[in-house]
């Protein structure tokens, strides 16, 4: 094994109230320049929808990321060596502007300056590109709260393998959800972009698995925003460069939570180190789609375990991190309780993004103003109150068959595992707080869902009562004695799916 240590994330879907607060803060702090303006390195999108940029989840027209050819076998799914060369100077897989927005500003000299008259003046919206006056059709968040419209979710790829009742059924009126996605770099452990870059431009800290795009090496043949099949390295068509999240690795290193996690109003997010084995990327990353959250979940290991605390103190990995990784939030999400999941992990990446899928609304029936307790115990209701079973999975409005889709590469039953134990804390903590569920039905739902009493109320606590040193447990990240990331051929790394990391030598600053 080659323990190797990984600043990773966990986004709370349940908690967020898309206010977009974290992309704002994003903004003001990284994408304010000129050439900038259209970047979002974080977007909050509305699902189901299209997202930003529009269909970025559909890899038949973008090519990101990875695809098996066979057995342990990895290949970059936009190109090969020889294809590589030949569409560099002509990427036929970029995002258009059409495909992000024609970023605009308004000519507000119109507006304060305008002569004396009887007609009201008018701000006309003017390309931030071209300087000429646009009619604005889109946005970074134009399809924002219309998810669940016929015009954005019948277009949205999760919808693929649902039946046409399915779908119909997300359109009535009475079933209409939508819930809200935010997304940043996943900070990948077998990066798309990576792989792609023909420059050697883009690189993983070996210390914290940060990934960084060097601005000097940049060439600008934009590949890295074809390889990355999230889509968030943007080019700066002022500069000549691309860009992307950079994880706030300033403010880590003086030890402060990243700009979108601090500001976050729905305290969603999570925070902290995990310790992985690098040796396992390109055999995780080639496993097939029903296996690959099990196998990534088995790449994270134990920070308590004597063997791997070794391994890594071995590599440079310091008390101190092991401690950080000891207290990591996502090591409880992830590993422990097994409810966080990563984004699309058919797209081969291994994101170090991962996501606890928010809570499905239940269907219920009125009758003369009062739920129809006949039809409520008939779905899974129970007696005591009259209200629909809210640890019944099969009345839930969206299918899990969409969640699958977007969280476990279309193998449902990990996502039902994870409601299960959701349903399990929200049954458990009604019955602790109210008191209106049988203890028979929490018995129930603990049972079914493989957890205690106990862990119930601690997945609670960390889910609605952290304190800010329990969501985000930053590890020293010590710069001065970096593990740096030995990248080699960039055309290496498309064919083996990987790469491996070296210690470099102790340096003082």
């Amino acid at each position: 094994m080659d323990i190797r240590a990984q600043v990773s994330m966990v986004f709370h879907l349940d908690k967020c109230i898309g206010c977009h607060t974290c992309s704002i803060a994003c903004k003001n702090i990284w994408t304010d320049r000129k050439g900038s303006e259209y970047m979002w390195w974080n977007n909050v999108e509305t699902k189901p929808g299209t997202g930003y940029p529009t269909q970025w989840e559909d890899q038949q027209k973008y090519r990101g990321g990875w695809e098996r050819e066979g057995e342990g076998k990895l290949s970059l799914k936009l190109q090969g060596r020889g294809r590589a060369l030949g569409n560099i100077f002509a990427n036929p897989y970029l995002p258009t502007i059409d495909d992000y927005y024609e970023p605009w500003t308004y000519d507000f000299d119109e507006l304060f300056n305008a002569p004396e008259g009887d007609d009201q003046p008018t701000a006309r919206p003017v390309s931030m590109i071209t300087g000429e006056p646009i009619d604005i059709e889109a946005g970074p968040n134009w399809d924002d709260d219309l998810g669940g419209s016929t015009i954005y979710a019948a277009n949205d790829p999760n919808l693929e393998g649902l039946s046409s009742d399915e779908r119909a059924e997300l359109n009535e009126l009475e079933r209409m959800v939508f819930f809200y996605l935010p997304r940043i770099c996943n900070h990948c452990a077998n990066p798309g972009c990576v792989a792609a870059c023909p420059a050697g431009a883009i690189h993983k800290r070996g210390e914290d698995g940060i990934v960084l795009l060097n601005q000097e090496k940049c060439r600008a043949w934009r590949m890295c925003i074809s390889g990355c099949p999230y889509k968030k390295t943007y080019y700066n068509w002022a500069t000549g460069k691309s860009e992307k999240c950079i994880l706030c690795y300033p403010r880590l290193e003086s030890g402060h939570a990243p700009a979108c996690f601090h500001s976050c109003v729905g305290r969603i997010r999570y925070l902290g180190l995990v310790l992985y084995d690098a040796a396992a990327i390109k055999d995780v990353a080639a496993r097939p789609d029903e296996e690959l959250v099990e196998a990534q979940r088995a790449m994270i290991k134990d920070p308590f375990d004597p063997e791997i605390i070794e391994l890594a103190q071995a590599n440079g990995i310091t008390p101190d991190q092991i401690k950080a990784a000891q207290d990591s939030p996502v090591y409880k999400f992830v590993k422990v309780w097994k409810l966080a999941l990563p984004l699309h992990a058919e797209f081969r990446t291994l994101p170090m993004l991962f996501y606890v899928p928010p809570m499905l609304p239940v269907l219920a029936t009125l009758k003369n103003g009062r739920y129809d307790v006949d039809g409520a115990n008939k779905n899974g209701g129970t007696e005591a109150t009259g209200l629909p079973s809210i640890s019944n999975l099969e009345q839930s409005r969206v299918p899990l068959r969409y969640m699958a889709n977007l969280f476990s590469a279309g193998n449902e039953a990990i996502v039902a595992e994870v409601y299960r134990k959701l349903n399990a804390v929200r049954v458990h903590m009604r019955q602790q707080k109210v008191g209106n569920i049988p203890e028979s039905e929490v018995a129930e739902a603990l049972g079914a869902a493989g957890i205690t009493a106990d862990e119930a109320e601690a997945i609670f606590r960390l889910t609605a009562m952290p304190t800010f040193q329990e969501r985000f447990v930053i590890p020293p990240l010590l710069r001065d004695q970096a593990f740096e990331a030995q990248l080699g051929d960039p055309f290496t790394q498309k064919r083996e799916g990987g790469f491996g990391f070296r210690a470099a030598p102790e340096r003082r600053w």
